[in-house]
């Protein structure tokens, strides 16, 4: 692969008409992975975003050292949605997922005919559309620490209690009391973060026109405060978007502990299926 450039590709759009000359005419100024310049490989009815990229980065032996790299995986994915987001702006996109790569743009042309009746169809169902993410997260605070022990404040194991020692019972009394307030903050707020998540799924309908769920976000990928107990996307015609968004970020405005992250609008991330089988084809 040394030399050799490979065809990254981003999303999937029109190939023609009035926003698809916008978009191709909004790409001349955006860099895109690699910092490579991004054109439009077209077949047919629709065209595809692709940049020129090192195969010695991108092949997919590189990549499987390169996707344990997280400065690298940050850079990528930023400008990865830079470009979709920039198509997004201007016409219907079908964002394709971070480093579908393809051996040369002739390989781009080949899946786009493969796949153009489903393109075309996934275009049409996503005309005027947005996605909006919801996110539903329980904000539990940190249990009490233990009393501490006897042996840490050289107190005897036998002989009568002193009311001033920490190893008293009362101090013991008042861990586990605080114990049981924290159960039942922690049951209350869960109860309370359920709630929030009816209520986001009650006040979607009517407006939006499909849901996808995706897997709770834990540890280093949630970045935030809080357990996050819901992590949908909502796909919402664009007309709806702003009573959408209004109704999303008061659904937990009563509830103690529980906090609604609304992000959005993007282009339809969750309900684009991508190409099988498509790097290095």
């Amino acid at each position: 692969m040394n030399g050799r450039r490979l065809s990254y590709a981003y999303a999937v759009v029109r190939s023609s008409g009035p926003t698809a000359q916008r978009a191709h005419a909004a790409l001349a100024d955006v860099r895109g992975v690699a910092d490579a310049p991004v054109t439009l490989v077209r077949s047919g009815a629709v065209a595809a975003a692709v940049s020129a990229v090192p195969g010695e980065e991108f092949s997919e032996a590189a990549l499987r050292a390169r996707l344990e790299d997280l400065d690298w995986l940050e850079s990528t994915a930023r400008a990865h949605h830079l470009v979709i987001e920039t198509l997004a702006a201007r016409t219907t996109v079908l964002p394709l997922r971070l480093t579908t790569v393809y051996l040369d743009d002739s390989r781009v042309e080949r899946m786009l005919s493969e796949r153009q009746e489903a393109f075309t169809a996934l275009l049409d169902r996503f005309d005027d559309h947005v996605e909006w993410g919801v996110k539903v997260y329980a904000e539990i605070p940190p249990a009490s620490e233990p009393p501490p022990s006897p042996a840490a404040h050289g107190s005897s194991a036998t002989g009568p209690a002193d009311p001033a020692d920490p190893a008293d019972p009362a101090p013991g009394r008042a861990y586990l009391r605080r114990r049981r307030q924290h159960r039942q903050t922690r049951e209350d707020t869960w109860r309370a973060a359920e709630e929030a998540v009816r209520r986001t799924e009650e006040r979607a309908r009517g407006l939006a026109v499909e849901r996808a769920r995706h897997r709770p976000q834990q540890g280093t990928l949630a970045h935030v405060p809080g357990e996050n107990v819901a992590n949908d996307a909502y796909l919402v015609p664009r007309h709806a978007a702003e009573e959408f968004h209004d109704r999303m970020l008061h659904a937990a405005d009563d509830l103690p502990g529980v906090r609604v992250e609304v992000t959005g609008p993007w282009a339809p991330y969750s309900f684009t299926a991508p190409p099988e089988g498509a790097r290095q084809r």
